[in-house]
């Protein structure tokens, strides 16, 4: 097993942003090397490895109200799911429009939502073109990894 130098910084980060979001765990990938940070009994847990050729870690702890429509959604191609773990946002400012509402037509490259994490706001952009069949977010809700958004059929 290859080892690596775990940069605490980057752990201090991923801690900050587990007790800003209230999630409990996150992982951070670039290339082989993996880091991830779970929370529990009030003291992060630091797990640290690179595996050659796994894949990352399911996220089998969604939010509470987003749940049960992923598990029926998580199969389906047009499933956008979250690039990383963070606040998702349905509009570019407070008060303002959402993106997207169910029904609209949208463009492959088009911004459907915004992803804050770690303080930098991440435009997610619609894979393909097509009609938005279901929002399953709410604005200001905390996403994980892997989270399915919404879909596009």
């Amino acid at each position: 097993m290859a080892t690596f130098d775990i940069d605490g910084e980057l752990v201090r980060k991923l801690a900050g942003l587990l007790d800003e979001t209230g999630l409990t765990e996150i992982e951070f990938a670039e290339g082989e090397k993996r880091i991830r940070v779970t929370k529990g009994g009030g003291t992060p847990a630091f797990f640290s490895h690179a595996p050659a050729g796994t894949a990352p870690a399911p996220a089998a702890a969604a939010a509470p109200t987003s749940a049960p429509a992923a598990l029926g959604v998580s199969s389906h191609p047009g499933a956008l799911t979250s690039p990383m773990v963070g606040t998702a946002y349905t509009s570019p400012e407070p008060g303002a429009a959402p993106f997207v509402r169910v029904g609209d037509t949208v463009k492959a490259g088009q911004t459907v939502l915004i992803i804050e994490a770690m303080k930098v706001m991440n435009p997610i952009k619609a894979p393909k073109a097509g009609t938005i069949a279901q929002v399953l977010v709410e604005d200001a809700q905390p996403v994980e990894f892997g989270e399915v958004l919404l879909i596009i059929e």
